[in-house]
């Protein structure tokens, strides 16, 4: 693609990368094929090609966002399939962020979605914030059926008290360090996060007890915080990479006390994020080494795992479970084989989903900021795994667990869990059903 920045915005590192990144795009078209919202709207705008030249315009330019390229870059759910399969090797994924950076700089959005992302950032990365927003989610669910007659934002917020669970996981009341490993042959820190660390706290301790049985033992370091996806990804770049820059300085000191071989991940939203501190902080003087080394030791905790030596599954049950490889695994970090190698192994009879590398439409908040797109990604997910017969659905991301539970009463599992579950662990409440 030829690009007319001028000398002068090339000075600046940042526009020269985004440059160097339009440079790269052929117009080849590889990408709509692969684009959710190209797939269900067929605008040429709601394709990746369509929004790169969106952004060389808007950046090019050096020109304030204007409603429709807005319309068009929210609409992208950086799924990133079209990374998965561009010739051409275009970083789309850093290209649309520094898109939405700008946008949140130069665009002025209604009063109601600017109140409604500044809500979601202050509030689902802490914890206690996230926790104490879903006890009012379930006193405000008898609105949910009013709420779309609102317009766009009443049915934002009819989504979200659609995804808004009617119970509560019990909060750990210890440590995962006191999940103790026998003669301990390493040690691990693992990511508890945000969101997962309210919704579904015993997924961290399913990982624990497996990690444990391989005499691997398992820290949080007090104080460790959301790594910053789901304030990047609404723009909000600054707030974001102080939360990496927080975790990143929690994390060396661990690694500099000889303390952790690795960062595992159970999310593979924030994976996906973590690795990618090296490249977000690339020219932070201060944090570049570090942040680089961070991203290094960081795995997802089914690509440690799959280089591990497992003994024979201790239980296995003759159960039919769809794999939902979440875009952020399988576009985002290219880890397809590991999680799929590792249910086999335990013994649980794998089926693939037809247009397994569609989006299901959770996409960090996309499925509360666009919700219709999010819904019709949903029930098309759906409806394929469905096809499949599938007793279970297994998935290595909270997000994706929490959008397909929202459609329907298969249950949802992470990978995790089932594998816990195969090497000794508790019997899961989804597997009642199947008897040994």
């Amino acid at each position: 693609m030829q690009t007319h920045f001028s000398l002068e915005q090339l000075k600046d590192p940042v526009t020269a990368e985004a440059e160097r990144i339009l440079r790269a795009c052929v117009h080849c078209g590889f990408c709509t094929a692969t684009c959710p919202t190209f797939v269900l709207n067929g605008d040429e705008l709601d394709s990746p090609r369509g929004r790169i030249y969106l952004i060389k315009d808007m950046l090019e330019k050096n020109r304030p966002a204007d409603p429709l390229t807005v319309k068009h870059l929210d609409r992208c759910l950086s799924c990133l399939a079209c990374m998965t399969v561009c010739p051409s090797g275009v970083n789309y994924r850093h290209l649309i962020d520094r898109a939405r950076s700008h946008i949140e700089k130069t665009f002025q959005r209604p009063w109601q979605d600017r109140l409604l992302r500044t809500l979601l950032g202050a509030i689902l990365p802490y914890p206690q914030r996230f926790r104490f927003a879903l006890g009012a989610a379930r006193l405000a669910e008898p609105l949910r059926g009013v709420l779309p007659r609102l317009g766009r934002s009443g049915e934002r917020l009819a989504a979200m008290l659609g995804l808004a669970p009617r119970m509560l996981s019990t909060p750990r009341s210890e440590p995962l360090e006191a999940i103790a490993a026998p003669a301990a042959v390493a040690r691990v820190a693992l990511l508890s996060g945000c969101v997962q660390s309210v919704l579904r706290p015993d997924i961290n301790q399913a990982a624990a007890r497996l990690l444990a049985k391989l005499g691997i033992a398992v820290l949080s370091p007090n104080g460790e915080g959301c790594c910053g996806a789901l304030r990047y990804h609404l723009g909000q770049e600054e707030r974001a990479l102080r939360q990496a820059r927080h975790n990143i300085d929690l994390w060396n000191a661990e690694i500099e006390r000889g303390g952790v071989s690795a960062i595992l991940v159970t999310a593979s939203g924030c994976g996906s994020m973590v690795k990618d501190y090296g490249y977000l902080l690339r020219n932070d003087k201060s944090y570049a080494a570090k942040a680089a080394r961070i991203s290094a030791l960081t795995e997802d905790v089914t690509e440690f795992l799959a280089k591990q030596k497992l003994p024979p599954p201790s239980q296995s049950l003759r159960v039919r479970v769809a794999y939902h490889s979440a875009c952020s695994l399988q576009h985002g970090q290219k880890i397809e084989v590991e999680p799929r190698a590792l249910l086999r192994q335990a013994g649980f009879e794998l089926c693939e989903i037809p247009e397994g590398h569609l989006c299901c439409g959770s996409a960090g908040t996309y499925n509360i900021l666009e919700p219709e797109i999010a819904g019709k990604l949903r029930d098309r997910k759906i409806a394929n795994i469905e096809k499949t017969a599938s007793h279970l659905i297994a998935t290595g991301n909270i997000g994706c667990l929490t959008q397909i539970a929202s459609g329907t009463r298969i249950p949802v599992l992470h990978t995790i869990e089932l594998l816990d579950f195969a090497y000794g662990g508790p019997r899961l409440f989804a597997l009642q059903q199947h008897p040994d």
